[in-house]
């Protein structure tokens, strides 16, 4: 089977999906979800597409609900057709590599829900989540690093698009920890997955479209764009993120950071110094 069949196969998906939700929304309105009116989209992703994408995944949870499918199930299954993008992906098979980590992305989107609709959502399992979430992308971002070897300007946007990702990733985590609310920032996970499967999908696309062409650039010019969005953006959003929590830890002015007390002739004596410290 040819890989263009596969890019065939999504975008139809894709088509047929975008048309059952605007049908539902001249019918019925926007759906709304809790998680869309607080995050109110961005610059790359806006909130129309976040509200379809809870609303396509409602009846997937409800479906799993109901056979009793567990967040951790579904969490860990995702390793699978995501280890299998990125097999494909290093092989040049782009539209494949769209359906497989499409496919992953949505386990991914799926096991918070359903966490929170059986009231099941707990620290250990925002652990594992962002563990498996940190490997889905890795195994994507690595079949390109595997597929460019060979091409030296893609291999190092490629290599920058993935420290970017995780960076960001990193900077809410580093943020969390200090205690200080995570920068909102650009390019964040779904962000970046959605950018970098519409750029596998059309290239599966336009490789079959330009095949004879002599420019690689020109069969591939999709995933060279979305690759090159993220590898730019997501450096700049972790520079800024992490001014950001500087800035907030600076303004903290902790009382432990103040110098001690001063007694008669400025010395400061045994009894003055915390325990800790002595």
């Amino acid at each position: 089977m040819k890989d263009v069949y596969f890019s065939y196969f999504m975008f139809s998906l894709l088509g047929g999906v975008i048309v059952a939700y605007v049908a539902r929304a001249l019918l019925h309105g926007r759906a709304r979800h809790a998680r869309t009116d607080a995050d109110g989209g961005s610059v790359f992703v806006n909130k129309a597409s976040m509200e379809l994408g809870y609303w396509l995944l409602r009846p997937v949870v409800d479906l799993f609900s109901s056979l009793r499918i567990t967040p951790n199930m579904v969490t860990g299954f995702s390793l699978v057709p995501a280890f299998g993008a990125g097999v494909a992906v290093a092989f040049g098979w782009f539209g494949l590599a769209c359906v497989l980590a499409t496919a992953g992305s949505l386990c991914d989107l799926v096991d918070g829900v359903l966490a929170r609709k059986l009231g099941t959502a707990s620290d250990a399992g925002e652990v594992v989540d962002a563990a498996v979430d940190r490997y889905v992308e890795s195994f994507f971002l690595g079949g390109l690093i595997v597929y460019y070897r060979s091409h030296w300007m893609m291999l190092v946007l490629t290599l920058a698009a993935f420290f970017g990702s995780f960076m960001v990733s990193y900077t809410t985590a580093k943020a969390e920890a200090m205690r200080v609310d995570p920068p909102r920032g650009l390019m964040r996970r779904a962000e970046r997955a959605i950018y970098l499967l519409v750029g596998s999908g059309l290239t599966g696309l336009s490789k079959a479209i330009f095949a004879d062409s002599p420019s690689h650039a020109l069969r591939e010019l999709p995933i060279i764009v979305a690759v090159t969005t993220v590898a730019v953006v997501t450096n700049i959003s972790s520079v800024q993120r992490l001014s950001a929590i500087a800035r907030a830890l600076r303004a903290r002015r902790p009382m432990d950071a103040a110098p001690p007390p001063e007694h008669g002739d400025g010395l400061i004596t045994k009894s003055d110094t915390p325990a800790r410290l002595v």
